[in-house]
């Protein structure tokens, strides 16, 4: 099973191979199904939840202010949360990330598939528990935060996707270059830091456009839940993975030493 400090100290980019991992159904995977299942959990209730706010909403939805405020809890947030999970999963709660681990040969195609099923199980369970404790049911505020083309009069959804697409890759380029054993980095803070501002620079540049997702369950889950997932919905859900496919090749290509 490839936690954290596997990913950070395992054998080189050359000599992974992908496989199947049916080895990896053991105990250890249970224990970092339900760390992921939590980590995601956790995620849409208070990051997702930073944007439904009352004192962040009285600044006004379309205040520098209120993007920069939700950002930064984006950020810190999913940075402490790969801090917490970094001994067990490492901390993936995104299942476009869990995609190019597996293509990267760092993960099973097993492990990848659990982690996934965890991260949306998770994530629709943190969504139900915020709308619930937020009582939306029965309040005059509508729930926030859900992804959307945020001024469909200046993008369209082939301008959402693309964005979503490059805000990805430059999620996952973030995080294969700081589990690169080559470059030296010892498991340390240095982890969770550099995955925390990468998702805080994209939510600065994608909320304006899309809310940011960069993270299929993020993209979906609270759309579901509150009713205003569409077809748009569609955009946040793959545009993640593409990213991904996009992501591995390039890295190896380009940002690997060979």
């Amino acid at each position: 099973m490839a936690d954290v400090e596997a990913k950070v100290s395992g054998s080189k980019s050359c000599s992974r191979k992908w496989s199947f991992g049916i080895d990896d159904l053991n105990g250890t995977l249970v224990q970092n199904f339900f760390a992921e299942l939590l980590g995601t959990m956790f995620l849409i209730i208070f990051c997702v939840g930073s944007a439904n706010s009352v004192a962040l909403l009285s600044l006004g939805a379309n205040s520098p202010a209120y993007y920069l405020t939700i950002s930064m809890a984006f950020g810190l947030g999913i940075g402490g949360i790969v801090h917490i999970l970094s001994s067990t999963s490492g901390g993936n709660v995104n299942p476009a990330v869990s995609l190019a681990l597996f293509l990267d040969g760092r993960i099973s195609l097993l492990v990848a598939l659990a982690y996934i099923v965890a991260q949306f199980a998770g994530g629709f369970a943190g969504a139900g528990i915020l709308y619930g404790l937020g009582n939306f049911g029965d309040n005059e505020i509508p729930p926030m935060g859900q992804n959307i083309i945020i001024i469909p009069e200046h993008i369209d959804v082939v301008h959402a996707f693309f964005l979503e697409v490059f805000g990805t890759m430059f999620l996952i380029l973030t995080i294969l270059a700081t589990i690169d054993e080559s470059r030296g980095h010892a498991p340390s803070y240095l982890q969770p830091l550099a995955v925390g501002l990468a998702i805080l620079v994209m939510h600065i540049f994608l909320i304006p456009f899309t809310n940011c997702a960069i993270n299929p369950v993020r993209g979906t889950v609270w759309n579901v839940v509150t009713g205003t997932a569409d077809e748009e919905t569609l955009i946040f859900l793959f545009a993640p993975f593409v990213g991904s496919l996009v992501a591995v090749p390039l890295n190896l290509v380009f940002f690997t030493k060979h």
